[in-house]
């Protein structure tokens, strides 16, 4: 109709369009395509333009943040009103075209380029009117309250600065003003432009005392007034953006129109459920405050699943403007229909908006017990668990217990139910003996009937316990036995009972008529009796009627499956059906007794099968009987073999034996023979090895050893070998995994014997495994058992101070090292499980060795044997190493490091950056050297490494960072140690590099406001050194005391001035990488070989500042791939340290996924990219959806209104004095700070922030579990300082991540003030978002279950942790650490006084108090309290390369390699007595809950919380 009509009318219908618009808001959403096309027809007649224009701007306010889309074609369209001719209609359309732009919010920010010039061009237009030239400077000020303008002050202020001299009165005060605003927005960055300003308002007689006011403290370097700045934008008079709200008006509840609604009178029967709930669903809909619930009610009478959907928004929209008796009302009707109605769906539907009331913070008054035995009964497990808890934690009984132990159990969380289970103040009153055997412990419940019985022997229920603990612990013989005895008086019920367990043993036993007299006693319903009488059938050929059982069964297990979708839940389940697929493929076999080929390929295809199945011993074992109907074992021995190793590995060594034996006699009864088969020989030696009998083990291997080399003619080269190339192959294969076990199980007797080696003894074991390597020269352990024996015989010779020869002994060492050289390059190449540690203990030979001209020889030999891309990941220990003093090592990491940068150039070019802005000048020489090689090939590449590196690190620590930090050091070395001369040194540094000049707008900001008394200041020390010299003390100290005055007051501007530093524009602190568009670089940490190269496509220009005391900044890159990759760029840290941990945790990631029991528990540890730039600064890869405990507490509190720190003010009130207390006073007070709190902040946070149950259950397993491997690792690594801040939680997943690595190897736990006295940290509140057991429960299980993959691993633990230790950048800073921050917190505390240091208000006070570890997100409370741990000091290189500190370094080294040594043995509490892992997990437990410990911690870790 607009379209048809004539020109007067469309503007009529455009002016009715906008109303409506306004009237319907957001509900237009639908049809903007259709009214765009309609702004795109009309927009040829320029008589339209202004409706069209108020049309838009209506379309704007009602869509908000939602019109962002429209506004690249809505923008370019309204700015040609500006090409037209002036005329008085024109003028008008331009001013609504401004209000327009206004009414797009911050959203015009990305079209500034276009909207800025037009209208600067009107302000300076003089044939514009006056009236729209004040109207575009005024849009200008209100655009500045929405977005920034920083990138475009310079456009802005050159126009302006032409029109001042000649504008009317009112349109220069618009400037005037607009400037000031923009001034305030810019911040010191404006101080450039001020001068020029200045002086056209002085030539043109131009007074604005705001201007004059803001210009004065910008110039002085102070923080202008916040009246004008940010918050004026979300004030009144700054037009706020408007909010997405379609809700013009606000309806109200009609009370009693709802209480209708939920009227049971029409609920007769159970049929009537349904259609209650339908009606209370449309009738919150229809009375529901939200215009929009209301709107759906028509849709939802007809589609089910939206009022579904709705029903919860539409409860609680109700909820909160009932009165209190219809609230009443309401809830007494809600349990009436939870515990009366019988529909499922109605009870889950009602279960889950009280779920939902309570994730709102608006829990119903029903009764906790009520919703847990409702939610039960419905199956929603993670509801019920939830609701017990809560019923738990109110009134503990043994009730509650058993009831959390059995929905545990059904949810599969065994360790949780465990954890109830052994706790004995929990559990006191309940009968253990059923909960074991739910939970799989059956030689506990086997143990507890047997108790029984020996009272009791006519107890029914333990003789029928009994046999299910025989019958899953596989003990046919005994269950058989017990069986035969109870059968006869068995009556009929318990016959039916014991018949499963019964048929189960006759089947194993091959005693098939006892068999089919169990069957027959089963009940005819049973899934046991069609599955036994099909195996029965089947064995008597009878094809048709195990056809028909296993159909039978089939229907009735696919039942099963279909009430349960977890898998774990389904497993077993599923195994039956397979088995009963399995079963229909026996008969096929059977049935193909002419078809070989047939057979062939059915027994390939259960091969592959098998090791598809989950390594359970259930599960392997139903699987192999079913199949020992057509498959003997000595026919499938390879698979019997790796189930007895399966049951060895999981102590199931009666079961392994009985496999064994098993496999021994069909193979005795098929061969005839008297010879067992060398495999099953050796699997059986294995089995007695574990067993115990570990001598007659050895001896019987040594045996098979020489019986097998006989065999293939090893000892006779001139006796003929029958048998084919194959099997003479094969029997190498396992005479090499003969001899490599002998040589492990001779190391490990001398261990348990605790002697010292003899020479001969060495030279037994090395021999065995040479001759593993020879039989089998591919296999990966063999090579690296050997290499590994041989370094750590070389450990040993040069502890020994031997009176031999010392020629002899040099060559014997020196014979060791090669061999040991030789076996980890081939175990590299061959490439293991985890070939970093190889790589890494054939660096510390290189390293220690490679001067010597052998070593070095072998060592250049053998380069060629690997892969570079070996290199890879040992890269920074490579780096740590190119200014070794010895030249040959030094020549080949140089040649290595080339050959790397050749073919994976992308990986070294950040490194070797690092290394070039090294303190120590070998180190940078030895850097550009590579560096030089690597631009023969890439110079492109280089050249913009290094640019990218050199401006990260200008972003990282500006000229005002920088120094303030300086300054600080430079009032230690002045007023705490006394020496001018090296304060002078300090500053100097800085000082030369403002005499090179500014480079950025920023440094040129900060040189107008600082350089002037800067310079003084420096002119000032250069007189006192001059004095001083000539002897004129109270003139140097004249000039001294000058100096001081001039940088502290510099120090304090800038201090004034860094709390303000919230965001960065490159524009003015790196024009560079604000230009840097599609680099060959790649995107720091993203280089992976063999995948491709993700590219830095742009940085994106703006940076935010995260307030803590460093001021990381939050740094975001696009790639080439189109994404977006953010980062933490950290200054005043070295990041290296962090770099390291990481391989450790690559490491410790795939020891944990090799583990069967850490794998079924998903164990992980968190991980991320850490790259240095320089010695001080490194960027970290974002750790995405994740906050550190200390935000999630402190918003938690503050969302209720309370105190952030509430147990410490508790403690203060009770004790002011408190950290100068002894320790007995500090635990009262601690304890009474505690008592008085509930530490239940982070258990509600889990709560609130999962969408349901079964989230929340999902999360909260997955943070216990990531906290006790984190733990373990943790005190692995003696890693300290884990306040609040330094622990992150993953907001979806619910794993914890550790950040900030400063710490390692108990640091901590040595420095002389607030030492650490806890392994890890556990304190109450961590241990409150657990299971309602504690520590107790999934915790300890998995803590346990970590210690002991580290413990059992700690061969390749130890080689990257050596590594580690020993690499020069680390051992220095574990000399140091104690010492520099003992030396810088004894500092005396200044005050005032015109000479003051800089330092009396920051390094002691409450801003800068607290330890480094503001990483990602920093915690405030931990620079809260004076007197705090101190930042680590920057490494000094030079020192650290020192060869005359080496020994020094080295032995320090040595000292925390030991304790890390006896932390992997059990040790780390009594070096004489090893402890088994579940004793050390207890006392670490222990240590790190005890409050004695606690209490003595530095207040800032927040050790109550």
């Amino acid at each position: 109709m607009c379209r048809a009509t004539n020109a007067k009318h469309q503007d009529y219908y455009l002016q009715q369009m906008s109303i409506i618009i306004q009237i319907i808001g957001s509900h237009i959403r639908n049809f903007m395509k259709e009214v765009f096309q309609l702004v795109t027809d009309l927009w040829a007649n320029p008589i339209l333009h202004l409706p069209i224009v108020g049309l838009v701007e209506s379309l704007a306010t009602a869509m908000a943040a939602e019109f962002k889309p429209y506004l690249p074609a809505v923008i370019p369209q309204l700015l040609t009103v500006f090409t037209e001719a002036p005329s008085p209609e024109q003028s008008q359309t331009e001013i609504r075209v401004f209000q327009a732009i206004l009414s797009f919010g911050s959203a015009v920010e990305d079209f500034l380029h276009l909207i800025l010039p037009v209208l600067l061009s009107t302000i300076e237009s003089t044939s514009a009117s006056l009236h729209s030239r004040k109207v575009a400077a005024n849009t200008i000020a209100s655009l500045s309250r929405r977005v920034s303008l920083a990138d475009n002050t310079s456009r802005i202020i050159q126009p302006l600065v032409r029109v001042l001299p000649t504008a009317e009165p009112t349109l220069r005060s618009s400037i005037m003003e607009m400037l000031c605003l923009l001034m305030t927005q810019v911040g010191p960055d404006f101080a450039l432009f001020i001068p020029r300003i200045t002086e056209c308002m002085s030539e043109n007689r131009i007074q604005h005392p705001k201007f004059q006011q803001l210009a004065d403290i910008l110039m002085r370097g102070e923080p202008l007034p916040q009246e004008c700045g940010a918050d004026e934008r979300w004030s009144k008079s700054g037009h706020m953006d408007p909010v997405a709200s379609a809700d013009l008006t606000r309806p109200t509840v009609n009370q009693q129109q709802l209480r209708r609604s939920w009227s049971l009178d029409r609920v007769v029967r159970q049929e009537d459920w349904p259609r209650w709930f339908k009606s209370l669903t449309l009738g919150l809909m229809g009375e529901s405050t939200s215009q929009a619930l209301r709107a759906c009610v028509s849709l939802a009478t007809s589609h089910d699943p939206l009022a579904k959907e709705l029903f919860n928004a539409a409860f609680y929209s109700c909820w909160v403007e009932l009165s209190e008796a219809s609230k009443d009302d309401l809830v007494q009707v809600l349990s009436f229909a939870l515990t009366e109605s019988r529909n499922t769906e109605v009870r889950l539907r009602l279960l889950s908006v009280v779920e939902f009331m309570e994730h709102e913070d608006k829990p119903l008054p029903i009764d906790n017990r009520t919703l847990g035995d409702i939610a039960a009964q419905t199956n929603a497990l993670a509801k019920a668990l939830h609701y017990k808890e809560h019923e738990f934690l109110s009134s503990s009984n043994p009730e509650v217990v058993e009831q959390l132990i059995g929905i545990n159990a059904q949810l599969k969380q065994r360790d949780a139910a465990l954890g109830l289970l052994f706790n004995e103040q929990l559990s006191q009153g309940i009968e253990r003996v059923l909960w074991y055997e739910q939970l799989g412990r059956w030689d506990q419940a086997n143990d507890l009937y047997k108790e029984r019985l020996q009272y009791d022997q006519t107890d029914q229920e333990a003789v029928v316990g009994q046999m299910r603990c025989l019958h899953a612990l596989s003990e046919w013989e005994a269950l058989s036995l017990n069986m035969e005895n109870r059968w006869p008086s068995a009556s009929l019920e318990e016959r039916g009972e014991l018949a499963p367990i019964a048929a189960s043993s006759a089947w194993v036993l091959r005693k098939w008529d006892r068999m089919d007299e169990y069957v027959a006693s089963m009940s005819s319903e049973s899934t046991d009796r069609s599955f036994f009488k099909a195996i029965l059938s089947v064995h008597g050929n009878q094809f048709d009627t195990a056809q028909t059982c296993i159909a039978r069964a089939r229907d009735a297990l696919q039942m099963d499956l279909g009430i349960v979708d977890d898998y774990n839940r389904v497993y077993g389940t599923m195994v039956r059906i397979q088995l009963l697929s399995e079963l229909e493929e026996i008969i096929t076999y059977k049935k193909s007794a002419d078809q070989p080929d047939k057979r062939a390929m059915l027994r390939k295809t259960w091969k592959k099968r098998l090791q598809g199945c989950q390594h359970d011993v259930d599960t392997w074992q139903r699987v192999l009987q079913l199949r020992s109907l057509v498959i003997s074992p000595s026919e499938d021995a390879r698979s019997y073999i790796k189930f007895a190793n399966l049951c060895r590995k999981e102590n199931r060594l009666n079961l392994a034996e009985s496999v064994i034996q098993q496999l021994l006699a069909d193979q005795a009864r098929r061969e005839n023979s008297q010879r067992a088969s060398p495999a099953v020989v050796f699997a059986h030696l294995r089995l007695l090895w574990d067993i115990g009998d570990k001598m007659r083990s050895l001896g019987f291997l040594v045996d098979v050893c020489a019986s097998l080399t006989h065999d293939i003619g090893l000892d006779d080269p001139r006796r003929v070998i029958t048998g084919t190339v194959e099997e003479i192959e094969e029997v190498r294969r396992l005479l090499s995994r003969c001899y490599l076990k002998q040589g492990e199980w001779r190391q490990e007797l001398q261990q348990l014997s605790q002697s010292e080696w003899t020479p001969e003894q060495i030279a037994e074991v090395i021999q065995c495994y040479h001759l593993a390597t020879q039989l089998d020269p591919k296999w990966y352990k063999a090579w690296h058992m050997w290499a590994l024996c041989n370094f750590e015989v070389i450990n040993r010779l040069e502890t020994i101070d031997d009176d031999r020869d010392e020629e002899l002994q040099r060559r014997a060492l020196l014979s060791h090292i090669v061999e040991a050289v030789v076996g980890f390059f081939r175990s590299i190449a061959l490439g293991g499980e985890n070939p970093i540690q190889d790589s890494l203990r054939l660096l510390t030979l290189w390293f220690k060795f490679g001067a010597d001209e052998e070593v070095s020889g072998v060592v250049a030999e053998n380069f060629g044997t690997v892969s570079i891309d070996t290199w890879l990941e040992v890269i920074p220990q490579l780096i740590a190493r190119i200014q070794t003093p010895s030249r040959v090592i030094r020549q080949q990491i140089s040649s290595l490091l080339i050959q790397v940068g050749r073919v994976h150039p992308q990986a070294l070019v950040y490194p070797l950056t690092v290394a070039s802005k090294s303190n120590s000048q070998l180190r940078v020489d030895a850097a550009k050297e590579i560096t030089d090689r690597l631009c023969d090939h890439s110079p492109t590449l280089v050249e913009q490494a290094h640019m990218v590196s050199h401006e990260l690190i200008r972003v990282a620590i500006l000229w005002h960072e920088l120094w303030h930090e300086y300054l600080e050091e430079a009032s230690r070395l002045y007023f705490t140690e006394k020496k001018p001369e090296a304060m002078i040194e300090h500053l100097e540094i800085l000082h030369r590099k403002l005499d090179q000049g500014p480079e950025t707008t920023r440094e040129a900001s900060f040189v107008q406001v600082h350089g002037k008394d800067l310079r003084e200041a420096r002119e000032a020390c250069h007189r006192y050194l001059r004095h001083r010299e000539a002897g004129e003390m109270d003139k140097a100290s004249a000039d001294m005391d000058k100096a001081w005055d001039i940088y502290y007051g510099v120090f304090r501007r800038i201090e004034k001035q860094l709390p303000l530093l919230t965001t960065i524009d490159l524009q003015y602190v790196s024009p560079k990488l604000l230009h840097a568009e599609n680099l060959e670089l790649a995107v720091p940490g993203t280089y992976k070989s063999g995948r491709p190269i993700v590219r830095i496509a742009r940085f994106v220009p703006k940076l935010s500042v995260i307030a803590s005391k460093q001021r990381p900044r939050r740094l975001a890159i696009n790639g080439s791939d189109g994404k977006e990759y953010q980062f933490c760029l950290k200054g005043h840290e070295d990041l290296r340290q962090d770099e390291r941990v990481m391989q450790v945790f690559s490491l410790v990631n795939t020891l944990l996924s090799g583990d069967r029991e850490s794998f079924k528990r998903k164990l992980h540890i968190q991980g991320y990219a850490a790259i240095p730039l320089a010695p001080n600064v490194g960027v970290l890869r974002w750790v995405q959806h994740a906050d550190t405990l200390h935000v999630l507490v402190s918003d938690y509190r503050q969302a209720r209104k309370i105190h952030l720190q509430i147990e410490y003010r508790l403690m203060l009130q009770m004790a002011p004095d408190y950290v100068n207390l002894t320790m007995l006073q500090k635990l009262e007070v601690f304890k009474y700070a505690l008592d008085n709190t509930t530490g239940q902040d982070l258990y509600r946070v889990l709560w609130l922030t999962s969408g349901d149950s079964e989230s929340w259950l999902e999360r909260r397993s997955t943070y216990t579990r990531s906290l006790a491997v984190s733990s373990m690792v943790g005190h692995i690594l003696g890693l300290g300082d884990r306040h609040p801040a330094n622990l992150l939680l993953d907001q979806f997943t619910g794993k914890v991540v550790h950040i900030d690595f400063g710490d390692c190897f108990e640091i901590a736990m040595h420095r002389e003030k607030f030492p650490e006295r806890v392994p890890f940290r556990l304190t109450r509140m961590l241990v409150s978002a657990m299971e309602v057991s504690g520590i107790d429960g999934s915790f300890k299980v998995t803590s346990e279950t970590t210690m002991r993959v580290l413990r059992s691993n700690r061969e390749p633990l130890m080689a990257v942790l050596e590594a580690f230790i020993y690499d020069p950048l680390v051992s220095w800073r574990l000399t140091t650490e104690t010492d520099t921050r003992g030396r810088v917190q004894n500092a005396p505390v200044a005050t005032g006084g015109p000479n003051a240091p800089p330092n009396a208000g920051a390094r002691h006070g409450a801003t800068a108090a607290g330890v480094d570890g503001d990483q990602l997100g920093a915690a405030t409370a931990y620079t809260r309290y004076a007197g705090g741990p101190r930042r680590r000091v920057q490494l000094n290189e030079g020192l650290a390369f020192n060869e005359d500190m080496t020994e020094w370094r080295n032995a320090k080294a040595l000292e925390v390699y030991q304790r890390v040594q006896k932390k992997l043995t059990g040790r780390d509490f009594n070096p004489d007595e090893e402890l088994t892992v579940e004793e050390q997990v207890a006392k670490l437990i222990k240590q790190a809950t005890a409050l004695e410990n606690l209490c003595q911690a530095f207040p800032g870790w927040c050790p109550f919380w």
